[in-house]
């Protein structure tokens, strides 16, 4: 496709993109509960299966290193066959990843429950990469709120996931499988769904025609392009993302430790942990409107003080008021989400059109890796040197990163 959209052929030429867009937003959904299901009791069946606190944070760093290699695998398939084929394989493998968990947490086998945790970690990499097909099927000026839009589809899912550790978990229990693993049955079934609904839509997701229209070859997958410097935009919005991705795991992976060592029970700490995942989505709209209207840094700068504010609230919660650390859970997660959106915008917006999902899924790979250090650094500075120094020193790591690499002036 070249030249310019037909008069009088905008709604016909439209709709096949906007019916994507729903495909994607009803498999976001589903895969959303999956995703936040393993996230909530992680670090919980780590600590009762390996009896050390120390060793509770290896469940993120797992998962976020399969993440990690899911991102870089399922990038290239989507830029070789496409963004369907390749987040549909990846909810596939993340389902396998959540029955294996379940078979290695009731046979009590460590090596199998760790190799599963790797394969499920690719559920995490897929739903994340579903934001740049949601920008692609947009036309230009409204990318960063489609962005948003698919993001927001998986706060439903998200939020429900936590919530579900009771129920789960007696279901698990009734079928002679450890509590703790009920929460992967719930993520096997709802990333089997997202996989067949993406299988179910007969066309690729393909952008939307408007992006052929003049002066696309100036449009970036959010906001209007500029030409690029070099990898100058890249390196900032993968930086931003990588960043936020790092202080959010480590105070995250802790969290439901730290109130259940403290006296609470686990459907308090899946309470705060629902708080926080819906915060990391449930802002995106808004994200997405902020970067189309005002641009990526000031919302990836923003990013930075928000994050700064729920470390030191997370530091300074008594341990036992849940609704202070459910706070400081609730600026986290909305931290994050600013940085994820205004470093997409800065990233998307200087990547070349011809290997644009293998940037991004490259980036997302640096999230990864930020995320599983972050989820097995936590729990030894923890071991260490306690919950509060581990949110404050979180906080003040992205106050002095993310507004300096966002806000720095434009190389010449």
């Amino acid at each position: 496709m070249t030249g310019t959209v037909p008069l009088g052929a905008g709604p016909a030429l439209f709709r096949a993109p906007r019916r994507a867009l729903t495909v994607l937003v009803v498999s976001q959904v589903l895969g959303g509960a999956g995703m936040a299901a393993g996230i909530t009791v992680g670090a919980l069946l780590a600590r009762d299966l390996f009896d050390s606190a120390s060793l509770s944070g290896l469940p993120v760093a797992l998962f976020t290193i399969g993440a990690a290699l899911g991102a870089a695998v399922l990038g290239r398939v989507c830029q070789r066959r496409g963004r369907r084929v390749g987040l549909a394989l990846g909810n596939g493998v993340a389902a396998a990843g959540s029955t294996a968990v379940v078979v290695g947490a009731a046979a009590r086998w460590p090596v199998l429950l760790l190799a599963a945790l790797l394969v499920y970690g690719a559920g995490t990499a897929t739903g994340l990469l579903a934001r740049y097909a949601g920008a692609e099927l947009a036309p230009p000026g409204r990318r960063g709120r489609a962005t948003g839009t698919v993001l927001f589809a998986m706060t439903l899912g998200a939020v429900a996931g936590p919530n579900l550790v009771g129920p789960t978990g007696a279901l698990a229990h009734a079928w002679g499988i450890p509590r703790l693993a009920g929460p992967f049955l719930l993520a096997a079934a709802a990333y089997t769904a997202a996989a067949l609904v993406l299988l179910a839509w007969p066309r690729p997701l393909r952008p939307s025609p408007a992006a052929d229209g003049p002066g696309a070859a100036e449009e970036s997958a959010i906001g209007p392009r500029r030409p690029a410097r070099g990898s100058f935009g890249v390196v900032t919005g993968a930086t931003v993302m990588i960043t936020a991705q790092l202080v959010m795991i480590a105070v995250m992976t802790m969290t439901p430790v730290h109130l259940t060592g403290h006296g609470h029970g686990t459907r308090a700490a899946g309470l705060v942990i629902s708080l926080h995942v819906g915060a990391m989505f449930l802002p995106s709209p808004l994200s997405g409107l902020l970067a189309d209207r005002a641009g990526g840094r000031p919302v990836a700068a923003a990013s930075g003080v928000v994050l700064l504010l729920a470390g030191l609230l997370a530091a300074l919660a008594p341990p036992a008021s849940v609704a202070l650390s459910a706070c400081a859970l609730v600026l986290l997660g909305a931290g994050w989400n600013l940085a994820l959106v205004g470093g997409t915008a800065l990233l998307t917006r200087a990547a070349p059109a011809e290997n644009r999902a293998t940037v991004q899924g490259l980036a997302d790979v640096g999230m990864s890796v930020a995320g599983a250090t972050g989820g097995m650094v936590s729990g030894l500075v923890v071991t260490g040197s306690g919950y509060p120094f581990l949110a404050a020193a979180a906080g003040v790591l992205a106050l002095a990163v993310i507004p300096v690499v966002a806000l720095r002036g434009t190389p010449p």
